[in-house]
């Protein structure tokens, strides 16, 4: 993994120096403060006996490190806290360290004060070893002192800050909606909450805060925004938790472009901040243009190798497999050369993603000019095999692979062994955001026939396709949208259902019945009644966006105290069982889980 983008120390108050014990960070001293007497506060980080007298000490604090001389009969051990008061001094020429921002200077220690003794840590707080992930969760306290731990969440604040910038500058409204809130269709499962007050009745902690932002249009708030906490009580994995953080935003009388530009700022922003660079604008591709060119809705655009057909390069080919209804290919560039071996485990592995078979065929000079070698080559004439060369932009040397069938499966493998084999690793520049638009509104059947809401059953329409929502609902697309950034969904919106006429369509078309839109919804649905504005919305998890921009693969590493992929909270040893006078005060009782014996370990 690449070290995270460089940024400036963090924490100076407005207006100059430190304040409180210190007078300066221990990372930000320089040759120019020569001769100033300084107080430094921070951590023991290392400490190097020089003769019986004196001792070098590496101070750090959150800005870096700083060479200090103290009397070496001084009792300081690693991850004491200190605050040392003394002269900054240059080091002599051949003494300066390179490898650290202060390598130039050095503090002449004329008082040491030591301000908390600490116990050996569990595992090094340099960075010249990865400790086990369970170890650092459990010690997330130490865990967080590691340079790349501060710089990870020192990247999160400065993201939190630039979206507040953008969100400000286009006249969005900061507004907090409930953590206690009814249980809602968001598609995952939630965390429900007792009600001391209310026995047998429960709040959920919101998925996202999707009805309450559209109330607030109906209230007339216009532009609203907030940097919420979602919950989803569903299975973790590298980039999920339990609790996340996205920027959630609504807005009135707006169109689907006005809300890509919206949010487009906003990303943009946020990167300049982290990067100091000039981001490439976000393009947009719809679904299935994203689908047809990557095998998935979640393209990667920082490398080539885009599924492309075959169908006019071999039509009537003597080469039987290529007679399905669709065959579509990947170039690879420069793998020409892969062995028998390497390619037999590919055959393997489009199987397992659903593929009949895989066909490669390697790219390489005849006569002149280029052609294919494969065991199938025999089969395609130098018209077809310059066809396909043609087709996929193919040059010597490189590899191709195809696979033949129906269209939308052979583009979803292909897709896979794309990313498998050209995806670059998370910390890889540049950074690519690409909008994808008109989502099917539905994906597919229940085991009751209905048509199941692709994003949320107040998505509208799209009003092209308004007409066919009875006849062929599976056909209707949606106003919605995704943001997808190196291949990983940021977030995803939609312009909302605002007419009655409508909400009732697309209820009816999903078997929901008016008494149970009224019970479920109807407290939104009321609200409309009384004047409801066109508006739309997008929401983006924070925590992705952080760990792409910090180069992590985990967005485990940009949050201060994540759960295990368990959901377990090693530090604070949650979740644990209650008191039973608190389950009576709550009117629960807990059943043996199935198999156990009553009383059972």
């Amino acid at each position: 993994m690449t070290a995270p983008p460089p940024f400036p120390p963090a924490g100076r108050p407005e207006g100059g120096r430190p304040r409180g014990l210190r007078t300066a960070y221990c990372g930000e001293l320089r040759a120019g403060d020569a001769g100033r007497e300084v107080s430094v506060c921070g951590w023991v980080a290392r400490r190097r006996e020089h003769g019986e007298h004196l001792a070098f000490l590496d101070l750090r604090d959150h800005t870096g490190v700083v060479q200090c001389v103290v009397d070496g009969a001084h009792d300081l051990r690693s991850e004491y806290v200190v605050r040392i008061t003394g002269t900054v001094r240059s080091r002599p020429v051949d003494k300066t360290n390179e490898s650290i921002a202060t390598g130039e200077v050095e503090i002449g220690a004329q008082s040491v004060e030591v301000l908390s003794t600490a116990e050996p840590p569990p595992f090094g707080v340099d960075a010249r070893g990865e400790a086990d992930e369970s170890v650092r969760l459990r010690y997330r306290y130490v865990d967080l002192r590691r340079d790349r731990m501060q710089a990870n969440l020192r990247i999160r604040a400065r993201v939190n800050a630039a979206i507040r910038r953008s969100m400000d500058r286009q006249g969005f409204a900061e507004i907090e909606t409930p953590l206690l809130w009814t249980p809602t269709p968001e598609g995952a499962r939630e965390f429900a909450i007792p009600s001391r007050l209310q026995p047998g009745s429960f709040y959920v902690l919101p998925q996202s805060p999707q009805i309450a932002k559209q109330l607030l249009m109906v209230s007339g708030f216009d532009r609203y925004y907030q940097i919420a906490r979602c919950m989803r009580d569903e299975d973790l994995r590298a980039d999920r938790q339990f609790e996340f953080t996205q920027l959630d935003l609504e807005a009135s009388f707006v169109t689907q472009q006005d809300v890509w530009e919206m949010v487009a700022d906003s990303v943009l922003e946020a990167t300049r901040e982290v990067t100091g660079e000039e981001p490439p604008a976000v393009v947009q591709m719809t679904w299935e243009e994203a689908l047809e060119r990557y095998g998935t809705d979640k393209p990667d655009l920082r490398f080539g190798m885009e599924i492309v057909s075959l169908d006019e390069a071999v039509r009537g080919s003597e080469f039987k497999a290529f007679a399905a209804p669709a065959v579509r290919a990947i170039r690879v560039p420069g793998q020409g050369s892969l062995g028998r071996g390497r390619l037999d485990a590919l055959t393997e592995r489009a199987r397992l993603l659903g593929a009949a078979g895989l066909v490669w065929l390697r790219v390489v000079a005849a006569g002149g000019g280029l052609a294919l070698e494969s065991p199938v080559a025999k089969f395609l004439s130098a018209g077809e095999q310059a066809a396909i060369v043609s087709a996929t932009g193919a040059g010597e040397g490189d590899l191709l692979l195809a696979v033949a069938g129906e269209a939308a499966p052979s583009c979803r493998v292909l897709g896979q062994l794309r990313l498998e084999l050209g995806q670059p690793p998370v910390s890889e520049r540049p950074y690519r955001f690409v909008w994808v638009t008109d989502f099917p509104l539905f994906e597919g059947l229940d085991a009751d026939g209905n048509p199941v809401a692709a994003h949320h059953p107040f998505t509208m329409p799209h009003p092209e396709d308004l007409d066919r929502l009875e006849s062929d609902p599976l056909s209707v697309r949606s106003q919605s949208y995704d943001l997808v950034l190196n291949g990983w969904e940021l977030g995803s919106g939609s312009i909302r259902i605002h007419r009655a006429d409508i909400q009732r369509r697309v209820f009816s078309v999903l078997g929901i019945s008016e008494e149970e839109a009224e019970s479920r919804f109807g407290f939104l649905l009321g609200a409309f009644r009384y004047g409801a504005p066109p508006h739309g919305g997008f929401a983006y998890g924070i925590d992705r966006f952080v760990a792409i921009l910090a180069g992590e693969e985990n967005i485990r590493e940009v949050i201060a105290f994540p759960k295990t992929q368990s959901g377990a909270d090693l530090m604070a040893s949650s979740p644990r069982p209650l008191p039973a006078r608190q389950l009576a005060e709550l009117g629960i009782s807990i059943l043996e889980p199935p198999g156990r014996a009553p009383g059972g370990g």
